[in-house]
């Protein structure tokens, strides 16, 4: 399947090359050649190695494609932070310790995917509307935030038909398909958030209040299978129009026993572990304007 990033949404999927384990993760330093990316996993139930490597390159009949970027990526899993160079590359998701020497038999492929310069990009591996695991690669909105303002964006990335996105009862996005995006700027505060099947009051997911942060861009993602859909919350700060929001060049990530660091060249990559059904992952923010 032949799948670009282009300016605005796309499909594929970005991982890294080369990923070793350091006894630290470097801090992200932005730069207009790079892309900043993130990975949330969101497909239940499967338990995948993601290889990573140069537009064309073939498996070699013997080795296979050689150790993967990601190996043994599950279900709620964020990769974070990585600075990935602008360039195509190919991505082939197997699943975990499967052989890897004929491309054929890749769970899910993106070939020739071009990672932009100076974006920042969040995919996902997620469930199509029918059940059928897909890759989606979002470009987030890291424009400035007026005071007193975040933005929220909502990412239909679940195994369900088109949906309603209610706020304090009312709806505020209709009508929303996957893999759709929609994103608006509110006030500060909190709000009451349901996810209804389009056009009905019947509820898909409930999840507890979002709260709309001063100078964030608050994504939701409906992610699951039928039966069994969740939100996961991403936050990318550091979006004040306000010289408090200067970036910090480092994740804000929620504290984790369990997290793994693996490392991207210097860039290095934070991999969580997030039990809950209702978790928020807070990435740093990469200034777009010139």
């Amino acid at each position: 399947m032949h799948k670009k990033i282009l300016a605005g949404l796309a499909v594929g999927f970005i991982g890294a090359v080369g990923i070793a384990v350091p006894a630290q993760a470097a801090p992200f330093v932005s730069s207009s050649a790079n892309a900043d990316v993130a990975v949330l996993h969101a497909v239940p139930g499967l338990t995948v190695d993601v290889y990573v490597v140069a537009a064309d390159t073939a498996a070699d009949p013997t080795t296979g494609l050689g150790a993967p970027a990601i190996a043994n990526f599950i279900p709620s899993r964020i990769v974070e932070n990585v600075s990935l160079p602008a360039a195509t590359y190919d991505i082939y998701v197997f699943a975990a310790g499967a052989a890897t020497t004929s491309l054929a038999t890749a769970a899910i492929t993106a070939t020739d995917v071009v990672v932009p310069a100076n974006t920042s990009i969040t995919v996902v591996a997620h469930l199509n509307a029918t059940g059928a695991p897909r890759l989606t690669a979002f470009v987030n909105d890291v424009s400035k935030i007026p005071a007193g303002q975040g933005r929220l964006t909502v990412r239909h990335t679940a195994q369900a038909p088109a949906v309603d996105i209610l706020a304090n009862g009312a709806v505020a996005f209709a009508g929303v398909t996957n893999p759709q995006e929609v994103t608006t700027l509110l006030p500060v505060g909190s709000i009451d958030a349901r996810v209804n099947l389009a056009g009905t009051a019947t509820t898909a997911i409930s999840p507890p209040p979002v709260v709309i942060k001063e100078g964030v861009n608050t994504i939701v993602y409906a992610w699951g299978a039928t039966g069994a859909l969740t939100v996961a919350v991403q936050e990318i700060t550091g979006l004040h129009s306000s010289p408090s929001g200067v970036n910090s060049g480092q994740a804000g990530l929620a504290a984790d026993p369990n997290s793994a660091l693996l490392g991207l060249g210097a860039a290095g990559v934070l991999a969580l572990l997030a039990a809950a059904a209702f978790t928020v992952f807070r990435v740093r923010a990469i200034r777009t304007e010139g």
